[in-house]
């Protein structure tokens, strides 16, 4: 009789590890969800993510336009293949930012409001969906799991809330460094930041819960242009 007894008993311990185990890889890259007023979270370390996260072109996924090996060495080659992959979501350029680790690159839709953020890499030219916040926080255009078509989830975090949680954030990480811009996109907000008079960083907040989440993949400013 205690055969199945231990069988069982060795089932439910293999259930339990699989399920915890899941538990832990869906928790992997999710932002911290403090309220709005609470204390905001801090999400560092998110680097660029490979291949193995393409989707369609198009934004549905990581990859919107695959490298094609060439170099891009200025701000209007980044534009061009942010312009070349957006064009069939009906998205165009606005700021190109060039930092020593890439482009950024606003896409803006056709009314000009701000719809997602992506990377063009410097040495092959592929354009991706930015890490952070532009995947996972996005409500228009995210990672798979997370998009919603084309409806767009409003949040709780208005844009002087979303300011004033930033504020408070440098204040007490970086008290040296301002607010620039604030943009904000669908499910959050990006704020360019200034030290001693010049570009410094970017940091998001979500328009959710507030949450914050500090861009650490960029490196040094270099330029950039807005259109």
């Amino acid at each position: 009789m205690r055969r199945p007894v231990l069988i069982g008993a060795l089932a439910a311990a293999a259930i339990a590890l699989v399920s915890s185990a899941a538990v832990a890889v869906s928790s992997l890259g999710e932002p911290s969800g403090p309220t709005m007023m609470g204390d905001q979270g801090q999400r560092t370390g998110a680097g660029m993510m490979g291949p193995g996260m393409m989707g369609s072109a198009g934004g549905m996924g990581m990859v919107w336009l695959a490298g094609s090996g060439d170099a891009v060495p200025s701000i209007p080659a980044a534009r061009t293949r942010a312009a070349g992959a957006a064009k069939a979501s009906g998205l165009h350029p606005g700021e190109v930012m060039w930092f020593d680790n890439g482009f950024y690159v606003e896409l803006k839709d056709s009314s000009g409001k701000p719809a997602t953020e992506v990377i063009v890499d410097p040495r092959s030219g592929s354009v991706t969906t930015e890490p952070g916040p532009a995947m996972m926080w996005n409500t228009r255009i995210g990672a798979p799991s997370r998009t919603m078509g084309s409806t767009v989830v409003h949040g709780t975090v208005d844009a002087s809330e979303a300011r004033a949680i930033a504020t408070a954030w440098l204040a007490a990480r970086q008290p040296s460094t301002t607010i620039a811009t604030l943009d904000a996109y669908p499910g959050y907000f990006t704020l360019d930041l200034r030290r001693d008079g010049k570009v410094s960083g970017m940091m998001s907040v979500s328009s959710i819960n507030g949450a914050v989440w500090y861009h650490t993949w960029h490196g040094a400013f270099i330029a950039m242009e807005d259109s």
